[in-house]
């Protein structure tokens, strides 16, 4: 409620991408601040199994909070449209496939602190990244031009997907070997 209401400056895609991303991350750090991983090992169910439902549960947390938000949107009439929330979803995919297994590399203190500096650098490096490939391959940008908006979407969503996959079985990998 507090971007519908002062955040009108805001791009709704970033609003979603906060909503959908605070719960899952919360739920994460939750869990190595009173080391659950403990108990939940202790429990009758495999790693895999708790890593999987922990990436399983991500998404659907991810897609209720975007519910939420879009129904308070709109009640505060703030305008959004469906290829908002798709962004949003996408970039979500994109920063869990890299933040989750972090949860499992960095001990529980350097967490923040991790993606925090992560956040940061991309937001500093990425933009002249971007500007220095659109200037000196023009091949690239031609050809992504090129493309229909459909396709680009469509690429998208597979590229986060695909990212959010991998990331999944790294960090099972990871929490196999991980000693509690």
């Amino acid at each position: 409620m507090f971007f519908a209401i002062f955040g009108d400056h805001m791009s709704p895609a970033f609003i979603f991408l906060l909503a959908g991303a605070y719960i899952p991350l919360n739920g994460y750090i939750y869990d190595e601040q009173v080391e659950s991983n403990i108990l939940l090992n202790s429990l009758p169910y495999t790693r895999k199994e708790i890593v999987s439902a922990k990436y399983i549960s991500a998404i659907a947390y991810m897609i209720l909070s975007i519910g939420v938000a879009s129904v308070i949107l709109y009640i505060f009439n703030f305008g959004f449209m469906i290829r908002d929330i798709t962004i949003a979803m996408g970039l979500f995919f994109v920063f869990s496939a890299f933040a989750f297994p972090l949860f499992y590399i960095l001990k529980p203190g350097y967490i923040g602190a991790a993606v925090l500096v992560g956040m940061i650098i991309s937001a500093v490096v990425l933009p002249p990244l971007f500007r220095f490939i659109t200037e000196h391959f023009v091949a690239i940008t031609d050809f992504l031009t090129s493309l229909s908006i459909t396709t680009i979407y469509l690429s998208g969503a597979a590229i986060a997907i695909i990212l959010y996959l991998t990331s999944w079985m790294f960090s099972q990998f990871i929490y196999q070997r991980k000693v509690f």
